[in-house]
């Protein structure tokens, strides 16, 4: 059965969005106080720390703003936002030629590390290594074709079921399955070498 707007009546940026379509200013800045930050947060996994990431989120809420009058909730309002922002992202490093990712992501070693890297120790003699694991981890995640490394990131970071991330992607539950599972298995194969040693 086809999603109808009722079927996302609870999500509030539905709400918000639909209130803003029906001539509601204050609704639109409520969309962009609540979802800029995780706007940002994906463009920063998925490009690294790129100083066009700014201006990337105000691009994402520009095209909200154009598409107001043909907005039709199919989905969550995150997972239609996820989307625009993966469009935009792939752009982006079209234009670059030589996208960044992670291998260049200063700050947010627990990003990596919840994608597989050794949890942080309090002995100082392991911080060498437990850095080393989380820069493999951040280029082997750069390394992965784009629709497997958004693909992870969702799954991992916002928790999206694969029927959402094959929304965001424009493609099928079954292949996001397999974009997951393979995106998982480059990691693991890249990141061998580590795992052995922390298991040694």
């Amino acid at each position: 059965m086809e999603p109808t707007t009722e079927s996302y009546a609870g999500d509030p940026g539905v709400r918000w969005m639909l209130a803003f379509q029906a001539g509601s200013e204050a609704a639109f800045d409520r969309l962009v106080e609540t979802y800029s930050g995780q706007v940002y947060a994906l463009f920063t996994r998925f490009l690294g720390p790129v100083p066009e990431r700014e201006d990337l989120v105000q691009e994402v809420f520009l095209r909200v703003l154009r598409s107001r009058e043909r907005y039709t909730p199919t989905a969550r309002f995150s997972t239609y936002l996820y989307r625009v922002a993966f469009n935009l992202a792939v752009n982006h490093n079209e234009r670059e030629r030589t996208p960044r990712g992670f291998e260049d992501a200063g700050g947010e070693p627990e990003d990596a590390a919840r994608l597989g890297a050794a949890p942080e120790s309090a002995d100082p003699s392991r911080e060498l290594e437990t850095d080393d694991v989380v820069r493999a981890v951040r280029e082997a995640i750069a390394a992965l074709p784009e629709s497997q490394r958004m693909a992870l990131i969702l799954a991992k970071y916002d928790e999206l079921s694969f029927a959402e991330i094959a929304v965001v992607l424009g493609s099928s539950e079954k292949a996001i399955k397999s974009l997951v599972h393979r995106a998982r298995e480059s990691l693991r194969a890249r990141l061998k070498p580590f795992l052995e040693r922390e298991l040694a």
